[in-house]
């Protein structure tokens, strides 16, 4: 892939971590790319970064990417003051692609983070959670893999239960108030301190794809 030529473009160019130009080519390769052969966990819609930047300095054993396809969003987290973390990258891309961009069993986690909900019916395709992106995410997750859930939107949340349930996903965790759940080691996004700020409560859960050979309840 190749950024358009904009000024949001050009700015991002010198972002750390930044994978420039074809990051398809690392597909199946990304231990190699860094150095080490620790779990690589994903999130989808990383917005202004501030997120997977906690986490990749929190847990210095496992790699991390960031992803949106947004360049203009990709240039805020661009500006912000990144520390070099040898353990983060970050892609410029379409979420809808990932299979460009991993092999089948790479990926040990995907983060959803307060995702576009798309209320309109014509637009259930785009939902991260949708049936289409669903069968990405099982097709990338490893054994170990995992899926962890956050949005401020009840509607969103609740038809995301049901549409990991129909996948397959086995379902954990699973609150409708995060803040006040007892829940240890959560990592807020910016969405995430606006919101909590307004009073809204933050539905979470965590899904597991099946396993192999598995079938999803909608095939029963």
């Amino acid at each position: 892939m190749r950024f358009r030529k904009s000024i949001a473009g050009k700015r991002i160019e010198d972002m750390p971590g930044l994978i420039k130009e074809e990051p398809e080519l690392l597909k199946g390769k990304w231990q190699e790319c860094f150095g080490n052969s620790h779990p690589l966990h994903v999130e989808l819609g990383m917005g202004k970064g501030g997120f997977i930047t906690t986490m990749a300095a929190q847990f210095p054993a496992i790699n991390f990417i960031g992803i949106d396809r947004i360049t203009d969003i990709m240039l805020k987290a661009a500006q912000r003051e990144y520390v070099g973390l040898p353990n983060l990258r970050f892609l410029n891309v379409d979420g809808a692609l990932l299979e460009q961009y991993f092999l089948p069993a790479e990926l040990e986690r995907i983060y959803l983070n307060f995702s576009d909900p798309w209320p309109k019916k014509r637009h259930v395709r785009r939902r991260l959670t949708s049936p289409f992106f669903l069968n990405i995410y099982k097709k990338l997750l490893n054994q170990k893999g995992e899926i962890h859930f956050k949005t401020d939107n009840v509607a969103f949340f609740e038809y995301s239960l049901l549409e990991f349930s129909a996948a397959g996903f086995s379902l954990r965790r699973i609150t409708y108030d995060l803040h006040h759940s007892g829940f240890i080691g959560n990592v807020q996004t910016e969405y995430e301190r606006k919101f909590a700020a307004q009073g809204l409560p933050i539905c979470r859960c965590e899904a597991l794809p099946p396993l192999p050979g598995q079938a999803s309840a909608a095939a029963l």
